[in-house]
Parts: structure tokens; sequence; C-alpha cells
């Protein structure tokens, strides 16, 4: 039986054959994930942000149900306080980041959410142990820098709404760092489960409270973002079989094409300079992290000292 090392290095091997067709597929995902903040910006004049999140996870839901009913256990987690505090996370940064696209054009919000690989440096401290190095730390502090530029506090460019995609980054790091933590002890069906089942209970206890009847128009685009955003998120999964994270985070970024377009085309928006600017500062720092975290991953374990009592 090969160990953890080989098969590791076999599954990068499997990656590097096909890189081409796992690059095209993360761009092809970030045109669906972009379409779906779109939409719920353009849904957002009518229903609250609870309300969309709710419908777009009810779609969610209801993709996930065959899958549900024909598989063994989808419920059966050697971890299910972190399943479900994981899909909390889940539905917290949805749910904040369409609240700040009520406030704020959409290149400047998914801008500032792209911070969110700077959050998972520090919080891989804090939950997972992880030995951050001053390189990392550096390329942290550059990202944060590129999100003051996009927000520009203090100035009369700046919008207090910038706070929810910030907040919404720092729950979908949390997301992050708790799919590592699972990813060993559950399958990913059971993941996908308790995310769409715990994600549509939570935002059914709250969306009483906020209810907007919708138009058929507004129940038609609110599903348009649930297919949008699922698909997107499975385009990510097939991407991720064909090519290294390290490989597929730059291109990542190129949402922030399609939203700049989609923007301007809708909405009407015109992003400034500043905007540009440190959005090139966020992705320059966003993929530094990456290639440091490949070249960690590259490194031979340290092999441990013998024990003085054998």
């Amino acid at each position: 039986m090969p160990s953890a090392n080989e098969s590791s290095r076999r599954l990068t091997a499997r990656h590097a054959d096909h890189p081409l067709r796992g690059i095209a597929l993360i761009v092809a995902s970030t045109a669906f994930l972009a379409c779906s903040d779109t939409m719920a910006k353009y849904l957002g004049r009518t229903l609250p942000p609870i309300e969309i999140g709710w419908i777009r996870f009810l779609v969610f839901l209801l993709i996930m149900l065959p899958v549900m009913l024909t598989s063994a256990s989808p419920l059966r987690s050697a971890r299910p306080k972190l399943q479900v505090l994981r899909a909390l996370a889940l539905v917290a940064s949805s749910v904040l980041f369409i609240t700040g696209l009520q406030f704020l054009p959409i290149a400047e919000a998914s801008a500032t959410s792209f911070v969110a690989p700077l959050f998972v440096t520090a919080l891989s401290i804090v939950l997972l142990g992880e030995a951050i190095g001053i390189r990392r730390w550096a390329a942290t502090a550059v990202g944060l820098l590129g999100v003051l530029i996009v927000i520009r506090p203090g100035s009369a460019a700046f919008n207090a709404a910038a706070i929810f995609p910030i907040l919404s980054a720092l729950t979908w790091a949390f997301t992050l760092i708790l799919t590592r933590m699972i990813s060993g002890a559950d399958r990913v069906v059971v993941t996908m489960t308790f995310s769409a089942l715990v994600g549509f209970v939570a935002l059914s206890a709250m969306v009483p409270f906020v209810w907007v009847t919708p138009s058929w128009h507004d129940i038609l685009i609110g599903v348009l973002v649930g297919l949008a955003s699922t698909m997107g998120q499975w385009i990510v999964v097939l991407a991720y079989r064909y090519a290294d994270a390290s490989v597929l985070a730059p291109f990542t970024y190129s949402q922030l094409v399609w939203v700049t377009f989609l923007g301007f085309g809708v909405f009407g928006e015109i992003p400034d300079l500043w905007t540009f600017v440190g959005a090139a500062v966020i992705m320059a720092s966003g993929i530094y992290t990456a290639h440091r975290e490949r070249l960690r991953r590259k490194q031979p374990p340290v092999p441990a000292e013998p024990s003085p009592n054998p």
C-alpha cells in the first residue's frame, strides 16, 4: 500500500498532466460566480439579503437532494459539530457579501473579499497550529495594504459598508480552515449535505423576520442565482482534479475581470483607478502566498527524533 507521501506525489503528477484544463475550468467557474454575484446585487433592489441567501440555499438543497437520497449515510459525520460550524460560517459569508453588494460597486466588493487567503494565513496559526514565516506575514501585510487602497478609510471615497465584504472574507477563511480540519474525517458528500441542510435551516429561521413577498421575476432571478453559484462551486471542484492550488490561484482573480464588465453593463459602475491599484496589490499578495504554500508543501517532513523510552 503506498504511503501518504507517495499518494500525494502521484496526485500531484496527475494534476500536472492537465494544468490547462484546470485553468480553463477555474476561469469558467469565476464567470458563473460573477454572474451569481451580479444577479444577487440586482435582486437586492427588491429583496433583503437574508431572503436572497435563503433562496440560494434552497436551490442548493434541491440540487443536493438526489445525491443525499442515493448516498449511504450522508449525515454520518465523524465531526458533526465542526460540520455545523462550517455550514454556519458559509451562510454568514454569503449573507454578509450580499449585504455589501447593496451598498458597494460589485468590483470594489469583490476586490475587497479577495483578502480571504490572508485571513486564512492568520487563522492557520490559531486553529491549525501552523508556523507562518516572515515572508508569508509580509505578503499578508501587503494584501491588507491593498484592501486599504481599495476602501480608502478617512477619504471622501470611503464607504462604511466595506466592512461587509471584509467580514465575509473573514468568515469564508474560517470556512476554509474548518474544511481542512474535517477533510480527512468525512466524505465530500457529507460536507455538502451539512452545508445545504444547515444553511437552509438557519436561514429559514431568520427569513420570516425580513420576509418580502417576491414577484415571479424575483423568484426566477433568485433561482438563477442559486444555479449559477452551485455550478460555479462544482466547476471549482472539477478544476482542482486537474491542477494544484498554486497553479490555479492566479486565475481565480479573473473573477474581478468578469464583475468589472458585468458591473458596467448591468449597473453602469466604473471602478476608479484606486480600486484597480488596490486589487492588483491584493492579487499579487494572494499569488505570492499561494507560491509560498506550494514551496512549504514540497519540503520533506522533518524526521522525528527517536523516543528516549522505546
